[in-house]
């Protein structure tokens, strides 16, 4: 039986910085949509993992591909998970999670992605594209990878640590793993490293889990985090 490759959008109704952000409207079309629709081109198994009622109803307007999960869950991946294990998938297909704030995730990268995890011996695979942006270098919401020359990932910063060179990269925060890694992966506790940093995928290689890095070479357009992001998405979908 050949391994399916699924898409899972986690999308939580509690945000801090913008209330009700999966709701929100960007030109006529919720973010929750926009993120939805965008993949959905790709023609895989695309569902949207939600802990919000409202939510739940409001995505049945554009698809029946929603799953109701506990809204105690501390991170997207525990979410991912509960919706996989409710979707019966099986332990070696390929789960992608994608964050519910990427209405703009190009649909070459999500095809690259899946192409090298088939190809590569790993047990994670994210993305990285080159930093265009010379405010990013100092900017700590901007997530720089280092990758050694197999392409996999050596460490993740918020604040760059070593000169910047060609090894060092912009994180997109998009995750594949197998079923059978995704229960591995919330069964590990919080390392120091994880914490002190604030970022998750650092639990993975403190566990000495791989983490190949699909290279992309161009530039994915920022997530919704900020009503500033807001106004420039609305901007870039009028181009």
């Amino acid at each position: 039986m050949e391994n399916r490759t699924i898409i899972l959008i986690p999308s939580r109704i509690g945000s801090t910085r913008l209330p009700k952000k999966p709701l929100i409207n960007i030109s006529g079309m919720s973010l929750i949509q926009r993120v939805f629709t965008n993949v959905d081109k790709l023609k895989l198994a695309t569902y949207i993992a939600t802990d919000s009622n409202e939510i739940y109803e409001h995505v049945l307007k554009f698809t029946k591909n929603v799953v109701m999960t506990d809204s105690k869950h501390i991170s997207g991946t525990d979410r991912v998970f509960e919706a996989a294990t409710k979707l019966n998938i099986r332990d070696d297909d390929l789960v992608i999670n994608l964050q519910g704030d990427e209405p703009f995730m190009p649909q070459d990268l999500l095809s690259k992605l899946i192409n090298d995890f088939n190809k590569k011996e790993c047990d994670v695979i994210s993305a990285a594209h080159p930093i265009f942006n010379k405010e990013d270098v100092t900017n700590k919401n901007c997530v720089k990878v280092t990758i050694n020359s197999s392409g996999y990932a050596e460490t993740f910063e918020r604040d760059l640590s070593r000169k910047l060179d060609n090894t060092v990269m912009r994180h997109i925060g998009i995750y594949g793993y197998k079923y059978k890694t995704l229960s591995k992966i919330i069964t590990l506790e919080p390392t120091q490293n994880e914490l002190e940093h604030k970022l998750e995928q650092l639990r993975f290689l403190d566990n000495n889990l791989s983490i190949y890095m699909c290279q992309y070479q161009g530039e994915v357009p920022p997530g919704i985090d900020t009503e500033e992001d807001i106004a420039t998405a609305e901007e870039y979908l009028k181009i």
